[in-house]
C-alpha cells in the first residue's frame, strides 16, 4: 500500500525530467511503484511503500545542481480542501510596497527594508510601519497606475486557481499586503475570501499608516484556524503556500505547507519547497496530472 509518493518537478517547457533521468531516479528509488508521468518532461511522481530517510539524500544527490523540486508527499488527504495563499511574491509576482516606492523615489531605503523583513531579520510589523511611512502624501491614483501597468500574476497562478475551483477547493488569499491590490487579485482569479492589510488615506492621498490591527507574523495562522474552522476543516486539509518569514507559522500548521521561490530560511524550515517550477507545481505535489488542468 501506498504511503507517500516522491514528487519531482521542474519548470515547465525546460525539458528536465526527461525518460533517462526518470529512469535513474527509478533506480536509485528501487521498491516503488512504476513512475507516473504526471506532466510531460516536467514532473513525475513515484508510490513508495515505506518511509526511507536517505531517499530524498540519495535523489538530490543524483539531480546534483538540475533545477528539479524533490518533495516527499503524504498519501493521505493529499488533495485539499482549501488553499491558503500569500499574495506578493507569490500570487503575484511583486512586492507592492517596493514598485510604489520606485513611483515615490524611494526605492533604495524600500527595498533593504522588505528584504531583511522577509528573510526574518527584521520584525514585520514595525518595518510594515516605517515602509508605509515612507509614501506619505503619494496620490491614490498612483496605486491605481501602478496595478495596471506593473502587477503580474506569478506563472502558473491562473492555472492553479481555475483547477482548484474546477474541483470546488476553497480557495482563500491571505495578505501582509493591502487591501487595495488584494480585492483586485481575489476578484482577478476568483478567491472565494480575502484578508489582508488596510492603508491609511486622507484626502486621496496616503497619511503614511497601516490601520490597525496589523495583519503580522502570526496572523495568518490564526486566519487560516478560523477559515477551517468556519468551513469543518481540519489544518491536514489545508494547502498553504507563501515565500517570507511572516508565512512560516502558517505554512507550519498546514498539512501541506509550501515555500515557493522563498528566502533561504524560510525554505530551510519548510516540510515541502518549490523552488524551480511555477505554481502548477502545487498541483502536482496534489497528485494532479496536467490532463487536470483547467486554464483561465
Amino acid at each position: 500500500m501506498t504511503k507517500e509518493f516522491l514528487v519531482l518537478t521542474a519548470p515547465p517547457g525546460a525539458g528536465v525530467l526527461r525518460d533517462d533521468l526518470v529512469h535513474q531516479i527509478a533506480d536509485i528509488v528501487g521498491d516503488a511503484d512504476a513512475p507516473r508521468v504526471l506532466g510531460a518532461a516536467e514532473a513525475v511522481e513515484f508510490g513508495l511503500t515505506k518511509s526511507d530517510a536517505n531517499l530524498q539524500k540519495n535523489v538530490r544527490a543524483h539531480l546534483h545542481d538540475a533545477p528539479v523540486d524533490v518533495n516527499f508527499v503524504p498519501a493521505a488527504e493529499r488533495r485539499k480542501k482549501l488553499l491558503v495563499a500569500d499574495m506578493e511574491s507569490t500570487i503575484i509576482e511583486q512586492e507592492c510596497l517596493d514598485e510604489l516606492a520606485v513611483e515615490f523615489g524611494v526605492q533604495d531605503k524600500m527595498v533593504d527594508i522588505t528584504a531583511r523583513a522577509m528573510r526574518g531579520e527584521l520584525d514585520f510589523e514595525p518595518a510594515l510601519r516605517e515602509r508605509v511611512a515612507m509614501l506619505t502624501g503619494l496620490p491614490v491614483a498612483a496605486l491605481h497606475a501602478l496595478y495596471d501597468t506593473r502587477i503580474s500574476l506569478m506563472p502558473g497562478a491562473a492555472t492553479l486557481l481555475a483547477t482548484l475551483n474546477d474541483r470546488a477547493t476553497t480557495c482563500g488569499l491571505v495578505s501582509g499586503g493591502f487591501r487595495f491590490f488584494a480585492e483586485k487579485i481575489a476578484a482577478r482569479l476568483n478567491f472565494d475570501r480575502f484578508q489582508c492589510n488596510d492603508l491609511g488615506i486622507a484626502d486621496d492621498r496616503l497619511d503614511g499608516s497601516v490601520v490597525e490591527p496589523i495583519l503580522g507574523r502570526t496572523a495568518k495562522a490564526d486566519i487560516m484556524h478560523g477559515w477551517c474552522e468556519a468551513l469543518g476543516l481540519a489544518p491536514t486539509q489545508v494547502l498553504a503556500v507563501g515565500d517570507g518569514s511572516n508565512d512560516l507559522a502558517m505554512l507550519e500548521a498546514a498539512g501541506m505547507g509550501v515555500a515557493f521561490r522563498a528566502k533561504p530560511a524560510v525554505a530551510a524550515a519548510a516540510r515541502f519547497t518549490v523552488t524551480h517550477g511555477d505554481l502548477t507545481a502545487l498541483l502536482y505535489l496534489q497528485g494532479y496530472a496536467q490532463s487536470d488542468f483547467v486554464e483561465a
